[in-house]
């Protein structure tokens, strides 16, 4: 109670809050005060993951349970209003996109690149830590990239899922020529196709269950698209190597869901690369004697790492347009009915207005 008694200040900044499965309040908390190495955020735009959503219905994801009330959010944009004693990069007024995972210490993994798969990681809206679907939020200043003046707060904000879609890619090698299957056309896997054509895809096509996700995927660049309806996944597979006119090199597999990685394995060319991105179940059958003999290769991905500047640069050039994924917007105080729309998966991506003051994109 004494920190609700602080002042008109504290009131003021309102965070959405998960504190157990099922339950998602809209509650006030205190303003953080940056640290030496961080930045005070006015919040601008945040993006609904998947995630947020589970995390509301299911109270974890994996290990990560909450157990204590966690603020939601993790695909955001704001604007610098505080600055901490050693920040030199940025400055108050700044428009920035954040990165919301940030290594606590400078392990191995660091070391290498590849900061993404250090096991001691701060990320927004994985317990126990606090994401930014809030009015006001500190963030380690070196993870907060600044925006051009032609990048508008939704594409700062949506760097997030953009970069899952270019940290895929990378992994799948896609490159000039390249001929990808890409299985879901949810958000990531829309942005995913984004990525795969400005990176020199020849030809995408994309599946999904959803006929309006599809024809988005048709808006966004796909050459073809492929309902599924009750194939198996070896008529699938036979469906993408028909409609290609040849097996595709490299499938990247965005559902999560056991039958559509069956498809991907048995779609992709001897010799070629599926990549994992959609999780589903921890335990899943697979055709792996498959994918032996015919030396796919099947990789991983763990959500990204050293994307945001090619992201912001690719969003600058205007090479890539992810303003069509937007389909909803709520002011934050219509949260619980943004989570509501995102859970019934209407629409592509729901993004929260977190300033009064400026609901703009």
């Amino acid at each position: 109670m004494a920190a609700l008694l602080q002042g008109a200040e504290a009131a003021s900044n309102l965070s959405v809050v998960v504190h157990k499965a099922g339950e998602l309040r809209l509650e006030n908390r205190p303003i953080p005060e940056p640290g030496p190495n961080e930045v005070l955020l006015r919040m601008h735009s945040v993006g609904i993951c998947g995630s947020d959503v589970h995390y509301w219905q299911h109270g974890r994801i994996g290990d990560f349970v909450v157990k204590n009330p966690m603020v939601l959010g993790h695909e955001a944009s704001g604007t610098v209003i505080k600055v901490g004693s050693s920040v030199t990069k940025l400055k108050k007024g700044d428009r920035v996109a954040i990165e919301p995972g940030v290594p606590r210490e400078i392990d191995e993994f660091c070391k290498i690149g590849r900061y993404n798969l250090s096991p001691t990681i701060f990320f927004c809206a994985t317990p126990p830590d606090d994401g930014n679907l809030c009015r006001y939020y500190k963030h380690d200043a070196n993870f907060c990239y600044k925006l051009p003046d032609n990048v508008t707060f939704e594409e700062g904000a949506l760097v997030e899922p953009l970069s899952v879609g270019i940290h895929a890619c990378r992994r799948a090698g896609v490159t000039l020529g390249s001929k990808v299957f890409i299985c879901g056309a949810g958000p990531i896997g829309l942005v995913t196709l984004l990525i795969a054509k400005v990176m020199g895809a020849a030809q995408v096509v994309i599946s999904d269950l959803s006929a309006p996700r599809l024809e988005k995927a048709k808006e966004l660049g796909a050459d073809f698209t492929i309902q599924i309806r009750s194939e198996k996944p070896e008529e699938v597979a036979h469906i993408v190597k028909n409609t290609l006119g040849c097996m595709p090199e490299i499938t990247v597999e965005c559902t999560g869901v056991e039958a559509s990685i069956h498809t991907g394995i048995y779609a992709t060319r001897s010799g070629g690369t599926m990549v994992l991105v959609g999780l589903g179940s921890e335990m899943v059958t697979l055709p792996i004697v498959n994918a032996a003999v015919r030396e796919v290769d099947i990789k991983g991905i763990f959500r990204y790492c050293n994307t945001w500047p090619m992201a912001i640069a690719m969003l600058a050039s205007k090479k890539v347009n992810v303003q069509p994924l937007v389909t909803h917007r709520f002011p934050l105080e219509k949260a619980l009915e943004a989570f509501e729309t995102t859970r019934k998966g209407v629409g592509i991506k729901v993004m929260l207005k977190c300033d009064p003051k400026d609901q703009d994109p």
